[in-house]
């Protein structure tokens, strides 16, 4: 059993030094403009970006153009302001959450310093409820009789162009991670709130490509990067020479598009192009193999993420039901979903009252176990970790943790598996399975406190990159406090996001210590039939005992 220990670390510690400061303000937060120079925000959306998503959702992302940041005029429509208004007020009929969310919060502060980017910038605005403010104070202008009547006494104020500018920076400097909301004494989700407000934003045609080209490339192709079934195919078959190199075995359980599979296999697309995920797809592979799993993959539906939850409802319902077209098409019995973050925030918070239940699909059976996912039975999805670590309680895995020996691990809590689904002790079992020496960072940054790692929900776009490391410091320090106890060198997660953005965080605060998905440690572990004497890991890194 691994040897799992929790290291205890101050609050104070993940505080940005402009908060020792003890400096106070000399302006009220309603007279600070927000100033755009290159580096504090993420480029605007491509004319074409724009204009490919109106078309399929018209109305939704407002007039396409081109426009600059830093311009005093972002050509907006003459009536972008009466647009902006009767979205919120559309909003306001529809989400009923909305509204309680603008009304319920007393400005208690509870959440004021639980925001990662609050501790990272020390910026007011990056407080959640001032932040929410933002959108509050409009809201009270336009629909309460207090705001009309007192105006700014009453925390009320017109829309202009100043506050327009003020959510497009904020509401981008948000990643919806949803860590202030545990502290809510009245369980306000200012991630709603975000959501709410860049929905609005796209109205009028205010947005980041980011988000919408990767949004756009999903709709179009099934995935992220827009790869084309045929390399997307080949780029995961490429993976196999390096499994065959490390193992000695040429695998040939893996599929794509078949119909009449058990089970359809869903990832996010970054694992079959970008390190470290393409590790965590060969670990896919191998644990696929070694129990003779009947799968298949989509070219079509090749991507779990959902950037539709970064832009607005309408679109995340719409590449959600892309993973069940392919289900329903190709006659599988369940979904089985990779690491990835946001895809499953939406599928266990979002898809019944998008798209499901899925009734066309069986409630998930584990072919190998028996285990019935009783959790899934309107989802029909169940999460790697998940399978992995059932098949783990039943002893169905030959696993040498040995292998893993090099590696001294802790875990991420990714925001959207933890506080979104609640998905706490499983990957923490499959490690201690296939590690020897496992380490949790402090118990206020983990699990339903776990810090974010600073850069999700469209937000790990490089032009904003010291935002993103500042975002990243609360996550860094916690990742440093075990590294100086423990000597802790490898960050793991089940998040391709997390990933991507954890790899620059660390290279920037912690260069020592490296990141991975659950499953590949998995992989390293897995004891397959017929393979040859293991000397490296799946990254080719040599394995304890077989250094030089």
């Amino acid at each position: 059993m691994a040897d799992t220990k929790v290291g205890q670390m101050s609050e104070d510690v993940v505080k940005a030094p402009s908060m020792m400061t003890g400096a106070v303000p000399t302006k009220d937060w309603m007279d600070v403009p927000a100033v755009f120079k290159p580096g504090n925000y993420c480029y605007p959306g491509k004319e074409e970006m724009a204009a490919y998503h109106n078309k399929n959702l018209p109305g939704l992302f407002g007039e396409s153009r081109t426009w600059l940041v830093e311009s005093d005029d972002w050509l907006l429509p003459e009536n972008w302001k009466e647009i902006i208004i009767q979205g919120i007020k559309e909003r306001l009929d529809k989400f009923r959450s909305f509204k309680i969310f603008m009304d319920c919060c007393v400005r208690c502060g509870a959440c004021a310093d639980k925001c990662h980017f609050f501790l990272g910038t020390g910026d007011p605005k990056n407080m959640p409820v001032l932040r929410a403010e933002l959108l509050r104070s409009v809201y009270r202008n336009e629909f309460t009789k207090a705001g009309k009547i007192l105006g700014r006494l009453a925390g009320a104020r017109e829309m202009t162009f100043g506050v327009l500018k003020e959510w497009f920076m904020y509401f981008y400097q948000c990643t919806e991670c949803r860590r202030c909301s545990v502290f809510c004494p009245y369980g306000i989700d200012t991630a709603e709130i975000t959501m709410m407000a860049r929905e609005i934003l796209h109205l009028v045609g205010v947005n980041t490509n980011w988000i919408l080209e990767p949004a756009a490339n999903s709709n179009r192709t099934g995935n992220h990067l827009g790869l084309q079934p045929h390399t997307f195919k080949e780029n995961a078959e490429f993976l196999l020479d390096d499994i065959e190199e490390v193992t000695g075995l040429r695998l040939n359980s893996l599929t794509f598009n078949r119909k009449g599979a058990e089970i359809l296999f869903v990832i996010p697309s970054a694992d079959v192009f970008a390190d470290p995920g393409i590790f965590t797809f060969m670990g896919y592979l191998l644990l696929f193999d070694h129990i003779g799993l009947d799968y298949t993959i989509s070219t079509y539906s090749s991507e779990g993420g959902n950037f539709g939850l970064f832009t607005n409802n309408e679109l995340m319902k719409k590449l959600n039901g892309k993973m069940y077209a392919e289900a329903k098409r190709l006659g599988v019995k369940w979904i089985l979903g990779g690491e990835c973050g946001h895809m499953w925030r939406v599928l266990h918070q979002y898809m019944d009252t998008m798209n499901g239940p899925a009734d066309f699909l069986e409630v998930p059976k584990s072919p190998i176990t028996g285990t019935v996912f009783e959790n899934a039975a309107s989802t029909k999805m169940v999460h790697i970790s998940e399978f992995t670590a059932d098949l783990i309680k039943h002893n169905k895995l030959k696993l040498d943790p040995s292998r893993n020996n090099h590696r001294k691990v802790t875990f991420h809590d990714s925001c959207n598996p933890a506080r979104g689904m609640g998905m706490l002790d499983e990957p923490r079992e499959v490690i201690k399975a296939v590690c020897n020496n496992f380490y949790e960072m402090p118990e206020n940054t983990i699990r339903e406190q776990t810090f974010c790692c600073g850069s999700g929900t469209g937000l790990n776009t490089g032009e904003i990159m010291d935002l993103r490391m500042k975002g990243g410091l609360p996550r860094a320090n916690a990742v440093k406090h075990v590294r100086d106890k423990f000597g802790v060198n490898t960050l793991s997660c089940v998040c391709a996001i997390d990933r991507a953005t954890l790899l620059a965080l660390m290279q920037y605060w912690n260069p020592d210590v490296e990141v991975c998905g659950v499953s590949e440690l998995v992989g390293n572990a897995l004891i397959m039939e017929g393979e040859k004497e293991r000397e490296t890991g799946l990254r080719f890194e040599p394995l304890e005992g077989s250094e030089g």
